[in-house]
């Protein structure tokens, strides 16, 4: 079950000169699923991430860090793949998960051969956590997978890195820079364990973009911002969070050297459309979701504590219960407003608007706010909640959804 998430449309999702994809069925947790992609990137393309703030990060982000610290950009011979599995987070396993993580990254690159490194080869994983990766598997599935790898297989990678999720997420966009047509295609993955500090559980999103290799991380990083970090499922922050920007520099335009150029603005607008999808597909098809919930806050002090109120009430599972049932019980909302840690707010500035309908007004239940109203929006599958703070004009926006009976069945179940 997703809210309003239908399949991706394969002719938006564009082939980026200089990456290729490939999947294949290694049967790591699951017989008979495509569960192992590998992306190719020819030399030049670079490459810049986002990674998990988890402190009980996977064995994968470690070898990640460490292989874009050495070769991420174009430096020293650049990355050249990225190895992504399913069913195996390789998460908490020690000294033992971080040597077979670059194992399979030894493996993959052995099989490309042309002098490419280990250090060239980015790996992702993704599935139950403190269970060893059977490297052997992953070996065994790599031919296959090099066999498979086309620049148009990206709703094929799209659904081989799923786990939970009950669709594929691919989306793609093009834009025009200084004349020249940019193609822009991502995928992610994740419905469960979603509340990142950085990005998602996994997203990929390549453009055939010039880029400067110095603009990369931050756009990268005012990607994820503006994109993964406003999303929230159940508040858990996943230990394999990634995200990753890959830029191949085919399209015929001057390089992008700086964000605050026109060029840089256009780009940066694409980009973050087409990753601002993928986030939001992810909410949609949270575990169990039956509805999709935008959350803005407004009149805030700082962005900041914007953020602050709304991941408050995107995480209280009492309101989320609330939307589940269709439930106009929305003094649930100004409580968790209340409990939102800033400190010297005024409840008797703060309004609550639900769609259309003015619930609260100065901290109180608005004089002309009937029930039957708040009803009529909640039985809607997608709602917009907006709370003006009264204290200044800072904004943001928070996507979010129910929490469901079937949440609680999915994760209770994940492992059989």
């Amino acid at each position: 079950m997703s809210v309003n998430l239908s399949a991706p449309d394969p002719s938006q999702l564009f082939a980026i000169a200089g990456v290729r994809m490939g999947v294949a069925q290694a049967g790591i947790r699951k017989v008979g699923r495509d569960d192992l992609t590998v992306m190719l990137l020819d030399s030049g393309v670079s490459v810049a991430g986002v990674l998990t703030q988890n402190r009980c990060c996977a064995a994968p982000v470690l070898v990640c860090r460490e292989h874009l610290s050495v070769r991420g950009g174009t430096g020293q011979g650049g990355i050249r793949a990225l190895l992504i599995n399913t069913g195996c987070a390789n998460a908490c396993t020690g000294d033992d998960g971080y040597a077979r993580a670059q194992e399979t990254c030894q493996a993959l690159a052995g099989r490309l051969g042309m002098g490419i490194a280990p250090q060239q080869v980015l790996p992702f994983s993704t599935g139950v956590i403190m269970e060893a990766l059977p490297v052997d598997k992953v070996v065994a599935g790599l031919d296959t997978a090099l066999a498979d790898a086309r620049p148009d297989h990206w709703l094929k990678a799209a659904r081989a890195i799923m786990t939970t999720d009950t669709v594929p997420k691919a989306f793609g966009a093009q834009v025009l820079i200084d004349g020249a047509v940019v193609s822009i295609t991502g995928i992610s993955k994740g419905a469960g364990m979603i509340h990142p500090n950085m990005a998602t559980m996994l997203g990929f999103l390549a453009t055939d973009a010039c880029v400067s290799p110095g603009v990369m991380q931050q756009l990268v990083t005012e990607l994820a911002e503006g994109s993964f970090n406003r999303v929230t499922v159940d508040g858990d922050t996943s230990t394999n969070d990634s995200f990753v920007l890959m830029a191949s520099h085919r399209a015929a335009h001057a390089p992008v050297t700086s964000l605050d150029s026109a060029a840089g603005q256009s780009l940066r607008a694409a980009l973050l459309g087409v990753a601002q999808k993928l986030a939001q597909a992810i909410v949609r098809d949270g575990e169990g979701a039956s509805k999709f919930i935008t959350l803005k806050v407004e009149g805030g002090k700082t962005s900041a504590e914007c953020l602050q109120v709304g991941f408050a009430i995107a995480h209280s599972p009492l309101v989320k219960t609330a939307f589940f049932a269709s439930d106009p019980n929305l003094g649930r909302i100004l409580a968790a407003v209340g409990y939102a840690g800033v400190t010297d707010m005024d409840q008797t500035l703060i309004d609550l608007y639900l769609d259309d309908v003015q619930v609260a007004g100065q901290g109180a239940r608005y004089p002309a706010y009937r029930e039957s109203d708040g009803q009529r929006v909640m039985q809607q599958s997608e709602i917009t909640v907006r709370v003006v703070l009264g204290r200044g004009l800072a904004s943001e926006t928070v996507w979010t959804c129910d929490l469901s009976h079937d949440y609680v069945s999915i994760n209770a179940d994940y492992r059989s």
